[in-house]
């Protein structure tokens, strides 16, 4: 609703739907809002430049114009959009009434062999947290990525947990690892110090290596690991043998990630039939993990918002029997209704969580049907486009707007 608006006030004010945006953005962080939330970075002009270049927006007019000789009518939308993500700071959604605190849990098990068992109050349903977990942990710990398993989502293993949601896993989920890892590392570092002869504040670990400082003396984590265990060279009273730690992140504020898609659409009026031609996404999510799977993300999202916008849809007969029932009358958006995405990025890191994660789960679903109803109604000259804009709706808009013109 509050991009067509903006599209629509752009319009009536003749200006160019870039520039409106552009001047109307906030450039001053933090920024309180008049309800709950407090944005705490971001650089929308930074991600609508980008959005523009890569869509060669510059270009756009001089399509159109060659379209039109042939009978089609080009089109081009912009959605830029913010979500509060990272859900949620307890004492914010306490005071909204929530009966239960939004953190979230994770327990780090490092065996005797050096391999790493991570038990978090997150699930994955397709997100791909087996690999990003696990490449977390092990870029801290400098072991192997097959030395990681990830155990989320059930409750006879993991001691609590929030689920996810809200985009929430990276921000919240991977942030209570960082610090039950911490933990680990902290352990560690006195069990490196009883083998190595040193005090603990003299150990330095990185790369999976403890080093006395100033010195070649040195051990691995996987050896540390089976010290802990055997527990020969300390006092067992003194510090507990094993090595295993866990935490709870309750973060301090949502996440704000925000981006700029734009969609490019060809219109043939005498059908109503709609081509996306072209698709440029520019997100801000933070600090990335594995931009491979947070741009798989981004695809998966955009065709969910483009679903919505043009044929997805809850009939109802007169009788008030529902006709979109299954999916054979349910129409969903299949490879061939959508086009190459072009994904990019621009990153403010969070300052909210210790990775400076925002989120990318719901970001596509988000920008893509304004994306989608700005470019079609920038098409047809009409802002009289219902969604979803099925070929049958374009049509009548298509035709409603030339019997206007000939009044």
């Amino acid at each position: 609703m509050v991009e067509r608006l903006v599209e629509i006030a752009a319009r009536e004010l003749k200006m160019d739907p870039a520039e409106f945006r552009r001047k109307n953005f906030i450039r001053s962080f933090p920024h309180q809002t008049p309800v709950i939330m407090c944005y705490d970075a971001g650089d929308y002009q930074a991600s609508l430049d980008k959005a523009c270049k890569a869509a060669d927006v510059a270009g756009f007019a001089s399509a159109a114009r060659r379209q039109k000789r042939q009978g089609k009518l080009r089109g081009l939308g912009y959605s830029a959009y913010i979500e509060a993500c990272g859900i949620a700071p307890s004492a914010a959604v306490g005071s909204l009434g929530a009966g239960v605190g939004l953190w979230e849990s994770a327990e780090v098990r490092v065996n005797p062999i050096g391999t790493v068992e991570i038990l978090t109050g997150s699930h994955s349903h397709g997100q791909g947290h087996e690999t990003t977990f696990a490449q977390l942990v092990s870029q801290r710990l400098g072991i192997p990525l097959e030395n990681v398993s990830i155990v989320h989502g059930d409750t006879d293993k993991v001691q609590m947990g929030m689920g996810t949601y809200g985009s929430r896993s990276g921000a919240v989920g991977m942030s209570a690892i960082v610090k039950a890892l911490d933990k680990i590392e902290a352990k560690a570092k006195k069990v490196a110090g009883h083998v190595l002869e040193a005090s603990e504040g003299d150990i330095e670990f990185k790369d999976g290596k403890f080093t006395v400082k100033g010195t070649d003396k040195s051990i691995d984590f996987g050896s540390v690991a089976l010290q802990a265990y055997i527990a020969h060279k300390f006092n067992g009273q003194e510090l507990e043998p094993g090595l295993k730690e866990s935490a709870f992140w309750d973060p301090t504020n949502f996440t704000f990630p925000a981006g700029v898609h734009i969609c490019e659409v060809e219109v043939d009026p005498e059908t109503g039939v709609t081509t996306i031609a072209r698709w440029t996404a520019v997100d801000d999510f933070g600090v990335l993990i594995n931009p491979m799977i947070v741009e798989g993300q981004v695809h998966g999202g955009i065709a969910q918002g483009v679903g919505q916008a043009m044929c997805e849809g809850v009939v109802y007969n007169d009788s008030g029997q529902l006709i979109s029932a299954s999916y054979m009358d349910y129409q969903m958006p299949r490879a061939g209704d959508l086009p190459s995405y072009v994904v990019e990025t621009t990153e403010t890191r969070c300052p909210s969580n210790p990775l400076g994660i925002k989120g990318c789960g719901e970001a596509g679903a988000i920008a893509a049907p304004p994306a989608v109803i700005n470019a079609i109604t920038d098409a047809l000259g009409t802002e009289n486009v219902p969604m979803p804009a099925t070929p049958r709706a374009v049509w009548r808009a298509a035709q409603s707007r030339r019997q206007k013109s000939a009044a």
